[in-house]
């Protein structure tokens, strides 16, 4: 099975799936770069912190733990009054790991489910993000007339422009993003008859297909231990099938 990232997040999937009797392969086919100019995020930051020392009650909206990562890099420890919503429970999880109070998880772990589940308010809103993410939460709570200031946290580039060739097959690939999905239609295709799609969430799925993939398993939630669970699941024949009793 291939995971599509390394560092921390690669070690933590790859480890989860030995404990499931998978066998991994950590290929990083992404990583994560500081923007070429980080003068917007620290100007936002100090917004967050202006918001909170006047008390407002100013919301930080983060869509990934890399976010969560970079903000922790970049701040001294979050300001005291600021609300936390997270797209996720692998996001939350990243941000109480981090000390942070999380308010808000959406129970439909999207975009467009954290702009239906945030509560109207007059208050700022700083929402940091890749580079590459769809404007769907912006412009969503642009349109309740909710102030947001967005801006990128990081940039999502490729490792690489070279084909990558794995001996043997791998039987299944992760898809956890968009960008995932382009480098994998970039790098590894043509794929194996053999191998398996597993995408993390619908949104990701489309994305992949969009890329010219297929798409084989697509986790019930937006996680990496679900995603995994429904690896397992797939991989597991059932009892039903001609050959298992």
């Amino acid at each position: 099975m291939l995971v599509p990232r390394g560092g921390g997040w690669g070690a933590r999937v790859a480890e989860s799936a030995r404990s499931r009797g998978l066998e991994p392969v950590v290929v990083p086919l992404i990583t994560d770069e500081p923007p070429a100019d980080t003068g917007p995020l620290d100007a936002a930051i100090a917004q967050l912190r202006a918001a909170a020392a006047a008390r407002t009650g100013p919301w930080l909206v983060v869509t990934s733990a890399t976010t969560v990562r970079v903000l922790v890099g970049r701040m001294a420890g979050l300001p005291s009054g600021v609300r936390v919503a997270a797209v996720g429970t692998a996001t939350a999880r990243a941000a109480r790991a981090a000390g942070w109070p999380v308010d808000l998880v959406p129970d439909d772990a999207s975009a467009a489910g954290l702009v239906a589940a945030l509560p109207d308010t007059d208050s700022l809103v700083v929402h940091p993000r890749s580079d590459l993410a769809a404007p769907t939460l912006v412009d969503g709570l642009r349109e309740r007339d909710i102030l947001v200031v967005d801006v990128v946290a990081y940039r999502t580039v490729g490792t690489g422009d070279g084909p990558i060739t794995l001996d043997p097959a791998p039987d299944v690939v992760l898809v956890t993003s968009g960008s995932v999905a382009r480098e994998v239609a970039r790098r590894l295709t043509p794929l194996d008859p053999r191998t398996r799609i597993a995408c993390i969430g619908p949104g990701t799925a489309t994305e992949t297909r969009d890329a010219g993939l297929p798409v084989h398993v697509v986790a019930a939630e937006r996680s990496a231990e679900s995603l995994l669970d429904a690896v397992v699941e797939t991989l597991t024949p059932h009892p039903e099938q001609e050959g298992h009793s």
